[in-house]
């Protein structure tokens, strides 16, 4: 799966915001270049929501482990939840991992927020292209809930 691929599946799900940092946009310089996905029918970044996705294109200060720096290299991560993430990894999200973060199309705990349940793969292919299509899926149901249970909240 490409970049574009996976842009194009997530922003073609209902309600979706995508969003790409680039120069002058006021974005930090770090972000240039990844893509944020929220749920948001309203088109407007939700206050205190994390993206339920996002495809990275560099190393991170403090995540390093997945060798972004190597020519071509991205993650998708994925917030897949507790239950998604025991399904795939067999164990729970606060174990330690055991594979290996820089390892590509090859599905990991996410090397610094597996312990909350998110996801990632380095460079999906073949044997990681469905699990990623599916996960991916999955993030947008739980954030889509989330994003409904806050407005009936509120409008109540």
């Amino acid at each position: 799966m490409t970049m574009d691929e996976i842009i194009g599946f997530v922003g073609g799900l209902e309600g979706v915001l995508t969003l790409k940092p680039g120069p002058g946009d006021g974005s930090p310089e770090l972000s240039w270049g990844d893509t944020f996905f929220y749920y948001s029918p309203d088109g407007v970044v939700p206050a205190a929501t994390q993206p339920f996705a996002t495809i990275v294109t560099k190393d991170y200060p403090g995540d390093e482990t997945s060798r972004l720096d190597r020519p071509g290299a991205f993650r998708v991560n994925i917030s897949a939840g507790k239950e998604e993430f025991v399904r795939r990894t067999g164990h729970a999200p606060r174990e330690p991992a055991t594979t290996d973060p820089s390892a590509m199309d090859t599905l990991i705990a996410h090397p610094v927020y597996g312990a909350l349940g998110w996801l990632a793969v380095v460079n999906p292919g073949p044997r990681t292209e469905a699990a990623t299509r599916e996960l991916l899926h999955t993030a947008y149901r739980l954030a889509r809930s989330r994003y409904e249970r806050r407005a009936e909240a509120t409008a109540g």
